[in-house]
């Protein structure tokens, strides 16, 4: 039994995330580190794409991590820091892309577009079914009827 349970503890270590900071970045004021925590996890990894500096073992994320500790030391706001990180690698680093109106548009395209089409759909079928079937002329008629009657 008490190897089952330190076989448990030990898969639930290998399961947890493993934090790719790394203890020669840790910085000395505990408030510090935690923007510095704060801001990493805000930041995409533009290696991984899919993880946050704070997470990634890449070259680059080690070096956005420093460059962030870097300038809340230099005594830059959390917002400065973002702008920097920002103004050098576009806003694709942000994990949470900030909101304006490009971004609104890239959003709304997809719907815009559906409910043009379903417009557009509405109006082709509803303009379909307003054609009435034509009559025929009372000559028409007669020569259908002769011609129904010839071949019977």
């Amino acid at each position: 039994m008490k190897r089952f349970l330190t076989t448990l503890i030990f898969c639930a270590a290998l399961a947890m995330p493993a934090f790719a900071v790394q203890p020669s970045e840790v910085l000395d004021d505990p408030v510090l580190e935690k923007r510095a925590r704060d801001l990493s996890a805000g930041l995409r990894c533009m290696v991984c794409q899919n993880q946050s500096i704070d997470d990634s073992d890449a070259e680059l994320a080690r070096d956005l991590r420093v460059l962030v500790r870097e300038r809340l030391v230099a005594g830059e706001t959390d917002e400065q820091v973002i702008d920097y990180v920002v103004s050098r690698y576009g806003e694709f680093v942000l994990l949470r892309p900030r909101f304006s109106m490009r971004n609104a548009m890239l959003w709304a395209t997809p719907a815009i577009l559906l409910l043009l089409g379903g417009g557009a759909l509405m109006i082709y079928a509803s303009r379909r079914r307003r054609v009435a079937p034509s009559t025929l002329s009372d000559e028409e008629e007669s020569r259908l009827r002769d011609i129904l009657k010839g071949s019977e």
